[in-house]
């Protein structure tokens, strides 16, 4: 069982959407397989997530359901890598890693005042550079350095942050203007071609942002600025490991572990940290697997099957996202109308976990039997 028999079920060990809805903020899973792929190898994807997340709020705040507040939301990813010689490998790869998207309902006063929703979008970018050497057919140890940006716009209103100023924090808004910072990876991978195994290990750095932060309050007589400042943020390191092996002829099983920082993350801008508030808080490392198994019908077609299991980053939650960790099931599909490129596709379903939503260390509401849907389509091109 060679790996040129498996060549089009190995692309499918990772779904497009495979980690679309993970813990904290984390989204695209950042992986290197493309990087791993043999010879000269580009591809670029698209994923996107329809979640639902309903909740119900404390009875101190208001009363009745809380409508679905989960934004659809999408993502691009992009890689390219070619062999420049028999010993040493160059790769590019593009993905957004981190973010947020959420719109609260304008159905309960306790994340709504005077027709506006507490509303939050995080993005980042993430461009990672590395150098492969090869010393033999088995082996082969990579690094380089990870270029990041990141920016936010996030409005809090309603009972849940206390009612309108000067007593509460409803109103408040905080822009952060995109900035970059850099950071590093690096790992490992082993492979024995004859039976498809091949397994690796990718470390990447905490980096390190320091954005300006503009925090306004928005008021019936007008948006006061509070404060322009520099704010400081950590994106998280992590560690992934990735696993497969040969089962059978053109079928093979995979594993993706995953382990994030988020610990201790934290992101307090000036003015709520004056009023004893944090923006983001996360109290527990986020733990993932995904497993399942490839199998190549014929030369044109090939099927995976999939599940994954997320932790979460700890409960109670920020109100931004308020779920903890995931069960899901994951579908893909794969056509290769010749050897040298392909078209992927994958849906998954998730089933997120219960949480408490907290403000101020007090628990404003609690979100219950949500899930969300997220598919991808992938196109991978060899030169």
């Amino acid at each position: 069982m060679k790996q040129t028999a498996l060549r089009s079920a190995i692309l499918l060990s990772l779904l497009p959407a495979s980690s679309v809805f993970a813990a904290g903020l984390d989204r695209s899973g950042q992986s290197v397989s493309a990087f791993l792929q043999p010879g000269n190898y580009a591809e670029a994807s698209f994923t996107v997530l329809d979640p639902t997340v309903e909740g119900t709020a404390n009875a101190k705040l208001g009363s009745g359901s809380l409508s679905d507040m989960g934004d659809d939301y999408y993502f691009p990813t992009a890689a390219v890598k070619v062999q420049a010689t028999d010993k040493i490998s160059l790769g590019l790869l593009y993905d957004q890693p981190f973010g947020a998207d959420a719109t609260y309902g304008l159905d309960s006063g306790v994340f709504n005042q005077n027709g506006e929703a507490t509303t939050v979008k995080v993005r980042t970018n993430n461009l990672t550079a590395l150098v492969g050497y090869q010393p033999t057919e088995n082996w082969n140890i990579y690094a380089g350095p990870v270029w990041q940006t990141v920016k936010a716009d996030i409005s809090l209103r309603g009972n849940a942050y206390g009612g309108p100023a000067p007593t509460g924090l409803s109103g408040y808004n905080i822009k952060v203007d995109q900035e970059d910072a850099y950071g590093w990876a690096a790992g490992f991978a082993y492979q024995i071609p004859k039976i498809a195994l091949k397994a690796a290990v990718t470390y990447r750095s905490e980096i390190k942002h320091k954005a300006k932060a503009t925090e306004t309050m928005t008021t019936p007589i007008g948006t006061l600025q509070l404060l322009t400042s520099d704010l400081d943020a950590i994106t998280p390191q992590s560690v992934n490991v990735d696993l497969q092996t040969g089962l059978a002829a053109n079928t093979l099983a995979f594993a993706n572990l995953r382990w994030v920082h988020w610990d201790q993350f934290v992101v307090s801008p000036k003015f709520l940290a004056s009023k004893g508030q944090d923006l983001i808080n996360y109290s527990d490392d986020q733990y993932s697997v995904t497993t399942g198994l490839s199998h190549k019908f014929n030369d044109q077609w090939a099927g995976t099957a999939a599940i994954g299991w997320d932790s979460g980053a700890g409960n109670p939650v920020t109100t931004l996202g308020p779920t903890e960790g995931y069960w899901s099931v994951g579908l893909g599909g794969q056509y290769s109308p010749a050897a040298n490129y392909f078209i992927q596709a994958g849906v998954k379903y998730f089933w997120l976990g219960d949480a408490e939503a907290q403000t101020g260390g007090e628990v404003k509401a609690s979100f219950t039997d949500n899930h969300a849907l997220g598919y991808g389509m992938k196109i991978g091109y060899r030169f």
